[in-house]
């Protein structure tokens, strides 16, 4: 089986990332900014049933820096890239996430060229593609560029930016391979009490944390577990090689729409969760996209929307990570 160096291995993707590849018999490599994170990271592969003691290894390695990429690397058949900042806060200067996002990335990929790494596959975002101006009625795509110029918060366009530097920098250098996976909102189980953004949604509702009237959003939905599976079909598959590919499970849901999931599915369990929609906001964009081209190119068979929002609230449940009350 293959090497493969994942990186950012505390994070809620790479986690799951790394249980896949493990289960698939693959030796796996994970970076992470501090070591002492190592013991939360071998009991999220615990909890995801994996076994942290057999083909995983930690480097200490920081997107920031590059000491410790090289020594990372080497060796290497396969590089996740699926490291990048995702703060709960959007920072007043973008330049605070760009300029990380787009240097780590640039960072990788050069340790991976050094290293002779034959693919890399980095996860960028949905945010990427579909955040230009409203198209009514458009299904977003793989040939779709959310504009840099366009008038968004510094994390979409540091997604973007990330991913062109990529982009340039494979085609300028020639080597490693790069594929591309961006993925909607990810959902599915929590393998520790580190949640991401998209996680805190699920468990801000279940807490009473939101209005009594929901905020008229809209996002795609897609389970972690199945965009790991995408990000392993991506890595060793040759139709992917030089391609992205949107992970999304289906039609765009409501906040509404997931909050009746929660609702319909867990009961007593949750009766904080919100009933109502504010009144329809006339900036509100669903933003329908296509996961067709990895159903078709990589036979990605992603869960349903409802699985993966069930599938949250669950291991919220399981983990005792929601707010008691009296």
């Amino acid at each position: 089986m293959s090497k493969i160096l994942v990186t950012g291995g505390s994070g809620f993707l790479a986690g799951h990332c790394i249980a896949a590849a493990l289960a698939a018999g693959h030796e796996v490599r994970t970076t992470l900014r501090n070591l002492d994170k190592a013991s939360q990271v071998r009991a999220m592969m615990v909890t995801a049933g994996a076994d942290p003691d057999h083909g995983l290894t930690f480097h200490a390695a920081d997107l920031g820096h590059d000491d410790g990429w090289d020594a990372a690397a080497a060796g290497c058949d396969y590089v996740l890239h699926t490291a990048s900042p995702f703060p709960p806060v959007q920072p007043e200067d973008p330049n605070d996430l760009v300029i990380p996002a787009r240097d780590g990335t640039l960072r990788v990929l050069r340790a991976a060229s050094r290293a002779g790494v034959r693919r890399v596959v980095l996860t960028s975002s949905f945010a990427a593609v579909g955040y230009g101006p409203a198209l009514p009625g458009h299904v977003y795509t793989e040939e779709d560029w959310t504009p840099v110029d366009a008038p968004n918060q510094p994390y979409i366009l540091s997604k973007t930016i990330a991913e062109r530097a990529a982009w340039d920098f494979v085609g300028e250098v020639g080597t490693p391979e790069l594929s591309v996976v961006n993925p909607t909102g990810i959902f599915g189980p929590a393998l520790g009490p580190q949640l991401s953004t998209s996680m805190n949604i699920i468990k801000g509702l279940l807490d009473g944390a939101f209005p009594p009237e929901l905020p008229d959003m809209w996002f795609g939905v897609v389970d972690v577990r199945d965009v790991a599976d995408l990000h392993l079909r991506a890595m060793t598959q040759p139709a992917a090689a030089g391609e992205r590919f949107i992970a999304v499970s289906g039609e765009p849901l409501s906040l509404l729409e997931v909050a009746t999931i929660l609702r319909e599915c867990f009961g007593a369990s949750a009766t904080r969760v919100p009933r109502r929609a504010a009144p329809p906001s006339p900036n509100a964009n669903r933003r329908r996209s296509s996961g067709i081209k990895a159903r078709q190119r990589l036979g990605w068979s992603p869960r349903p929307g409802k699985e993966a929002i069930v599938a949250s609230a669950e291991s919220l449940m399981r983990l005792k990570l929601l707010r008691t009350f009296d």
